[in-house]
């Protein structure tokens, strides 16, 4: 579930607490987290509802002004259900302290090097290892550009990048990418180790 950065930020301020979708299904469920640009979401409560139960609460809480603007904007979107999503501040992305951890012992590179092994054996052939210092060598550069330079399609390649990504090793740019700490420590250990 995407939701706008000016949304975001009126949540973690505490002004907004509702978000409504217009789905054939929700891609969110009651008890469950959404990683966004400010941080985490907590999903308190996912709930099918009908355009006329829809109450000027619900439009103040989602920061609309009037349940009319709430529908106009739901019915532009999509064919699909209505759905009312409570949500809450959940906290900081837990991938922002994993990066920033430098400080690898042997067993976090053992670990490491086992997860960048996982993902290497799903292809072809390995590319963890090469992105990695290719994103070490030329940060900030284009995605569309990094992927040219190794033959691969963007698309493909951006999808690449966020499994090294969750695993706390690179930090996205607009543009392009950069190693975190925690990257180029672990490339350091894959480089003379």
């Amino acid at each position: 579930m995407l939701i706008r950065r000016v949304v975001l930020d009126r949540i973690v301020a505490g002004e907004i607490d509702l978000v409504f979708r217009r789905q054939k299904r929700p891609t969110v469920r009651t008890g469950g987290t959404l990683r966004t640009a400010v941080g985490m979401l907590d999903i308190v409560a996912v709930e099918r509802v009908e355009p006329h139960q829809l109450t000027p609460a619900d439009a103040r809480r989602s920061g609309h002004s009037s349940v009319d603007e709430l529908v106009a904007e739901l019915t532009t979107k999509a064919d699909g259900d209505f759905y009312r999503v409570q949500v809450r501040p959940g906290g900081p992305d837990p991938r922002i302290a994993l990066r920033d951890d430098d400080r690898l012992g042997e067993r976090d590179v053992e670990a490491l090097r086992s997860k960048l092994a996982r993902l290497d054996s799903g292809q072809d052939e390995p590319w963890t290892a090469a992105f990695l210092r290719l994103i070490d060598e030329r940060p900030h550069v284009r995605a569309p550009d990094l992927a040219a330079s190794l033959g691969w399609d963007t698309v493909r390649f951006k999808a690449h990048v966020r499994k090294l990504k969750a695993l706390g090793l690179t930090i996205s740019h607009s543009p392009g990418y950069e190693l975190s700490p925690r990257g180029r420590a672990l490339l350091g250990h894959l480089d003379h180790g």
